[in-house]
């Protein structure tokens, strides 16, 4: 009964401007205990730190307005990168979805799954760790086009970001940069630093123990 809810929920609030045009995707593993679940119990990679323990795969579907739209289950062992196509065709047949945007990490995008993706010609956005990834470590951060400030405006307080966009071998990249952690960070190293400077003039057998 799950999907026909899912529907269900979805054609309620449906009218005629409402899209699906953006769907964001995250998935976690579920560790369970017993020998239960013969098939979606599998054993795999544990974010839990579990490995001796069987696991389900659960990935969540939010829209554009971060409201749920659906779930999905795989067994334990199911990678992540092998389970977003089936998930999109999926959700483009049961909602009548003409255009989709895929927004997720980049770790859990495989070259093939960006292949296919661009075969189907869908959108997509990733998030990519600048010291992972070769391509951005090396070329995009050295882009010497400059920055463009911008504020983004959150319930607590606003926040200053900078950010610009470099196109490299045919593919968009936006550079963002938090400057307010970027000046927390900066204070914090130089409060380590100085902590180590003083240490240092004790003597170097000062910084020898236990503890970090």
């Amino acid at each position: 009964m799950k999907d026909v809810l899912e529907e269900a929920l979805f054609a309620a609030r449906r009218d005629l401007l409402t899209t699906l045009d953006i769907v964001f995707m995250d998935t976690t593993s579920l560790t369970f205990e017993g020998a239960g679940g013969p098939t979606l119990g599998r054993r795999g990679f544990s974010k839990d730190h579990r490995p001796d323990l069987n696991q389900m795969i659960l990935a969540v579907l939010l829209d554009g307005d971060g409201r749920p739209v659906g779930t999905e289950m795989w067994p334990g062992a199911t990678a992540d990168v092998t389970s977003l196509i089936p998930a999109i065709d999926r959700r483009q047949r049961r909602f009548r979805i003409d255009r989709v945007c895929v927004v997720a990490d980049r770790g859990m995008i495989s070259a093939e799954t960006i292949a296919e993706l661009e075969a189907r010609k869908l959108l997509y956005v990733l998030g990519v760790r600048e010291r992972t990834d070769k391509l951005v470590r090396e070329l995009v951060l050295d882009d010497p086009a400059p920055f463009a400030p911008f504020v983004l405006m959150k319930p607590r307080r606003d926040v200053a970001y900078e950010a610009k966009t470099v196109t490299l071998a045919g593919r968009r990249t936006i550079v963002c940069r938090n400057l307010d952690q970027m000046s927390k960070d900066a204070a914090d190293r130089a409060t380590i630093v100085a902590a180590l400077e003083r240490q240092l003039k004790k003597g170097v057998k000062s910084l020898v123990g236990n503890k970090g």
